[in-house]
């Protein structure tokens, strides 16, 4: 049940600074978030390449508070394009971006997002990448998926997010699951109540299979977004089932967990996109990655006690 405390947490600007300069805070931050500059997560994505992996790349830092910060976040995203053209790279990388980041919680935050996300789009089209639209807490879903049907309009490899813990999501997936689509399905990271998510965890993998199904069954490109050995070996039998070829569909795991699992499902001949987190502000990314995993927060703890 500490999951939800955490969560909370991932808002708290008190809790940002006892985190922030905690003992041994540098070193688990260091498990999930690839660094803070795009020169240092250049070679990240070579390793990744390497191994048969590809990569998304997040620029953290969706906590915004001025129109500035949100074209500032444009521009990070375009200069992390701009090395990634320059090392022949696009095909191996795409973006993942939350709208958030980009002003959708400003005043007139819908129209501040679209103008600045197409930019970043157009450019990961013309290195021969794309970018997903991440799925944050359910009030701002209507507005994503509102953008992404209008970026498809001219860019129709652009993808989403949806969330398995979400009532709404099923209907979604009907909606999403058409030619041509690019879905990631994940399990749900936020603070959500239970007027509109399920809350236990076997409800939640209930979905999360069932989510799976509709968008086998469809015509769009499923990417799978966990590290459940269970649910990754329903993937594999619904993808059977449903007659599609190891190219049709790819995994999602992020970055410092399970990579040996990444590296042997890319041996195996499956898609596996390492999700991939990096910047400064990477508060609110990391509280949620503890939230999810309560080993992730015993790690987190261990290491504050033997390093302080």
């Amino acid at each position: 049940m500490l999951g939800p405390v955490i969560l909370a947490a991932s808002r708290s600007d008190k809790m940002r600074r006892f985190v922030s300069a905690a003992p041994g805070t540098k070193q688990v931050v260091a498990r999930f978030i690839a660094g803070e500059t795009v020169d240092q997560v250049i070679p990240i994505v070579e390793d990744a390449s390497a191994k048969g992996l590809e990569v998304t790349l997040d620029v953290v830092g969706e906590d915004i508070t001025t129109v500035e910060q949100s074209y500032a976040a444009r521009d990070a995203y375009l200069e992390l394009i701009d090395r990634l053209k320059e090392l022949g790279l696009g095909a191996r990388a795409e973006m993942s971006v939350k709208l958030s980041m980009f002003g959708q919680a400003l005043e007139g935050g819908h129209e501040l997002a679209l103008a600045n996300v197409r930019p970043v789009v157009e450019a990961a089209a013309a290195i021969g990448t794309t970018v997903t639209l991440d799925a944050e807490d359910h009030t701002t879903l209507d507005s994503m998926f509102a953008i992404h049907e209008e970026l498809r309009k001219d860019f129709p490899q652009t993808g989403c997010v949806i969330q398995a813990y979400l009532f709404r999501t099923e209907d979604d997936a009907h909606r999403l699951a058409a030619a041509g689509s690019r879905v990631r399905i994940v399990k749900g990271a936020y603070k959500e109540p239970a007027s509109v998510a399920y809350q236990d965890k076997a409800e939640i993998d209930k979905a999360f299979v069932r989510i799976i199904k509709i968008l086998m069954a469809g015509d769009g490109y499923p990417m799978i977004g966990s590290h459940d050995p269970r649910l990754i070996a329903i993937t594999q039998e619904l993808a059977r089932q449903a007659g599609r070829k190891l190219d049709e569909y790819e995994f999602q795991m992020l970055y410092g967990i399970r990579s040996d699992e990444h590296v042997r499902l890319a041996a195996e001949g499956h898609r596996m996109r390492v999700y991939t987190a990096f910047g400064t502000d990477w508060y609110g990314y990391f509280m949620r990655r503890l939230a999810e995993k309560p080993a992730n927060l015993l790690f987190f703890a261990r290491s504050i006690l033997t390093t302080g």
